[in-house]
């Protein structure tokens, strides 16, 4: 049984990965001597794969972009802006508000160091990666004169 996804038949590419499997397995054992030809046929195979993976999150990020439930469409842009707002409260608006209470902005600048301090690297990658990506892809749409 195979499920179907925006034109991508998920069933085949558990299938070829399953066969890849296999292959690999005879490789590595050793069991099955590998040829000039069956390499190339591996690497064709996992080249192949690749594309059928890559084909499927793109269309599974088309078909999230383009439903009509908008906390769908707009949860990656979601992240950038909370993550952005976070940012911008602590970086400008709380020092704005310690020109008022000098005496308390130390234990609140040290608090935010531990807050800054414990968000993981991996979410600040994603923000940076994500906030470039993202002003990136705009900029170039609006160059074009693609933009909504």
């Amino acid at each position: 049984m195979s499920i179907s996804f925006a034109n991508v038949d998920i069933g085949s590419v558990f299938d070829g990965l399953g066969q890849f499997a296999k292959d690999l397995r005879a490789a590595i054992t050793g069991k099955e001597p590998i040829s000039a030809d069956k390499a190339a046929e591996i690497a064709l195979k996992v080249q192949e794969l690749e594309t059928t993976l890559e084909q499927a999150r793109m269309n599974v990020m088309l078909a999230e972009a383009s439903s009509s439930d908008k906390w769908t469409s707009r949860a990656r842009p979601m992240y950038m802006y909370i993550f952005y707002l976070i940012v911008v409260s602590l970086g400008v608006l709380a020092p704005f508000v310690g020109i008022f209470f000098p005496a308390q902005m130390k234990i609140f600048f040290d608090n935010v160091a531990l807050g800054f301090r414990a968000i993981p690297d991996i979410a600040w990658e994603v923000f940076c990666i994500g906030y470039l990506g993202y002003a990136g892809a705009r900029t170039f749409e609006k160059s074009k004169g693609v933009t909504k």
